[in-house]
């Protein structure tokens, strides 16, 4: 077979594997066809000028590989392209790979971001922070990574090692971090009585069963004389999203919490069930950056039925279900094909939570001089105290003008 008849091959190939990523040939109007066919078109010939043209004999199978990823990767971060072997691999890691490092990690400026840490995690003993960007994972950057690579890589045996090179606002050169994988234990329900009767519970995550423990801890709040409830989901951004939804539900007597829906995904809606209701006591949510996934369901439910409060900063913004698509060639698709929604009807995902309370997150390297920033690698575990929860204190100011309703 000729050269040239394998490129055409290829094209042809890519081609078809677009289009019916992008749309299908069945539902589409004739203007969307002569669209994707222009686009189509266009690949083609773009694919066929860097065979002739390109300073050196190009790497056609990785130049198509990669054109997959970045399409794949341009639709939102949770979607993603693995190759026969990364999908080998990626299997392997769901099914052996019971070790983790304790962190939310997802894609921002096309490397991989720690949405939060796990307290008491591997991460977090590693000296690993919110916000942190993994600009390399052992030597590959997670720039030519999909999440669901980062995902596998970070992942392993437990007590194995893995080393990311991080990078920190205001630092000149990324931080290599070794992290050692364990079993992750996500921390209790923190609960506690605050001043004027204020009942105070803290929340890491929401695996299986959370739901469950919060609702303990309100009850037990409640027997304890709280009047009023701050829900800190600051940094809670892991976990399974029907927690998200029982948990608002605690909260909630009537009202839509969240819904489900996609091109093809049938609107599926989750409303209040006035029996799973268990408290009226007026309650201020604090949120941040760090906020992600079942804790922004909560957020979103309370502020749009004007069940309470949302105070601190605008989340971070996800929420979708994705499809695993065998490919013939024994590569794989991970394709958002439902997003969740807020009551009001926006996209988590797209538009995250905004507080109708707004106080920033504190920036731990903004009152360091520059001196103390370059010298805070040496001690990366030594981390910026904060002596004021200006977020915390907020939200106590607010429950002030609120009334209990019993």
């Amino acid at each position: 077979m000729s050269t040239k008849l394998k490129v055409t091959i290829l094209a042809s190939s890519l081609a078809i594997l677009l289009f019916t990523i992008v749309g299908g040939f069945v539902n589409v109007r004739a203007s969307s066809n002569d669209g994707a066919y222009r686009q189509l078109s266009v690949y083609s010939e773009v694919l066929s000028r860097i065979r002739s043209e390109y300073v050196e004999e190009p790497n056609i199978s990785g130049v198509t590989e990669g054109a997959l990823h970045g399409l794949l990767e341009s639709l939102d971060a949770n979607s993603s392209y693995l190759t026969a072997a990364e999908y080998k691999h990626y299997k392997a890691m769901k099914t052996d790979g019971k070790a983790d490092i304790g962190a939310a990690v997802s894609k921002r400026f096309g490397y991989a971001a720690v949405v939060a840490v796990i307290p008491g995690g591997p991460a977090d003993k590693a000296g690993v922070e919110n916000s942190d960007i993994f600009e390399s994972i052992e030597g590959k950057s997670t720039r030519d990574l999909s999440l669901a690579e980062i995902h596998s890589m970070l992942a392993g045996e437990p007590g194995s090692t893995v080393t990311v090179a991080v990078v920190r606002p205001r630092r000149a050169e990324p931080q290599k971090i070794v992290i050692s994988r364990d079993l992750v234990i996500i921390p209790p329900v923190g609960d506690k009585m605050l001043a004027d009767n204020v009942g105070y519970l803290k929340v890491d995550a929401f695996p299986a069963g959370k739901s469950q423990e919060i609702a303990a801890k309100i009850r037990n709040l409640q027997k304890q004389g709280a009047k009023k409830l701050v829900f800190d989901l600051r940094n809670a951004a892991s976990g399974e999203e029907s927690e998200g939804i029982a948990t608002a539900n605690l909260f909630l007597d009537h009202g839509t919490i969240t819904y489900l829906q996609g091109q093809k995904y049938p609107r599926q809606a989750f409303a209040a069930d006035p029996g799973k209701d268990i408290t009226r006591l007026p309650v201020a949510v604090l949120v941040n950056r760090g906020t992600a996934g079942p804790a922004e369901i909560v957020a979103a439910a309370i502020l749009e039925n004007a069940r309470g409060d949302v105070v601190g900063d605008k989340t971070f913004g996800d929420g979708s279900v994705q499809k695993l698509i065998d490919m013939p060639d024994g590569s794989a698709l991970i394709l958002s094909i439902a997003k969740y929604y807020s009551p009001g009807g926006k996209a988590i995902q797209d538009s995250a939570v905004t507080p109708n309370v707004l106080v920033a997150d504190v920036d731990e390297d903004a009152g360091l001089p520059d001196d103390e920033q370059q010298a805070a690698p040496d001690n990366q575990n030594q981390k910026p105290k904060n002596p004021t929860d200006e977020q915390l204190n907020k939200a106590l100011e607010i429950l002030k003008n609120r009334e209990s309703k019993g």
